[in-house]
């Protein structure tokens, strides 16, 4: 009789299981955040999702199976307004989202979790789920949430990418098309798009940053590509992946072994 192997997957578990699992201390859930939407004529529109769901179960993988965290089903839909009108794109009002964010919360902390970590990978939902975090924390004040973004805090990046990759490349750029040239190569097209680069904006303005813009795709952007494809490779991607990799589980197994902030 074979034996059952220990799942990172929260749904391949049996009931019983997730019981148990949720009364141990520092029980956590991490649930990837992605979004169905154009990514030029190159990436396909899952382009978010892939990353982050590739990103997170690599880290799993590295985590002792004694550890108690599970990863949930990646919402493979998410807020992506900006993106209308290029075919494809698929959005949620952040209603919508909001509240999906939040009766799933609830749920986990009925069970008896204690942590929930939202990573996301949708520059376009950040503040979103910021705030469905917040909503959810006072409605569920013993379940500790952590909204996060995939690429933030990442060290490394300034030297793996170019200047005007890390200034310019908002989106379908050098950095998601390597990557996904390294997850995912026969997802990749061949076109290698440059759109959107030296925009006249005043000074201390941005597209985003400390005084944004609450832009639309078709703005800027006639392919769907924000920043320069050009150079994109597998040698870069994989570079990516192993910065992402390496600092999401810094980040997990330092939380796994803290009681903060319970």
């Amino acid at each position: 009789m074979a034996i059952k192997s220990i799942p990172t997957e929260f749904e391949y578990l049996s009931w019983p299981e997730v019981k148990k699992l949720a009364k141990k201390k520092r029980s956590t859930i991490i649930w990837p955040f992605g979004a169905v939407e154009q990514h030029g004529p190159h990436l396909p529109l899952a382009t978010d999702s892939i990353f982050v769901d590739e990103i997170i179960c690599e880290v799993l993988k590295l985590i002792p199976s004694d550890i108690p965290i599970k990863k949930l089903p990646t919402q493979y839909i998410g807020f992506s307004p900006e993106h209308k009108g290029f075919d494809g794109t698929i959005t949620l009002s952040s209603n919508l989202i909001n509240l999906i964010i939040k009766e799933v919360g609830v749920q986990l902390a009925e069970m008896g979790f204690k942590r929930l970590i939202l990573i996301n990978a949708h520059g376009g939902q950040i503040s979103l789920l910021n705030t469905a975090s917040r909503e959810l924390r006072s409605i569920a004040p013993n379940l500790s949430i952590f909204p996060c973004f995939l690429w933030s805090g990442v060290e490394g990046l300034s030297e793996t990418l170019t200047s005007n990759e890390i200034k310019h490349g908002l989106h379908a750029s050098l950095a998601e098309t390597s990557l996904m040239m390294a997850l995912k190569p026969e997802l990749v097209g061949e076109e290698r798009p440059c759109e959107g680069m030296g925009l006249k904006i005043p000074s201390g303005w941005s597209l985003e940053g400390s005084a944004p813009n609450a832009w639309l795709t078709s703005d800027l952007s006639k392919s769907g590509v924000i920043g320069d494809s050009r150079g994109s490779s597998k040698k870069i991607g994989n570079k990516l992946k192993r910065l992402l990799i390496d600092h999401w589980y810094k980040l997990i197994i330092n939380l796994m072994n803290s009681d903060w902030p319970n």
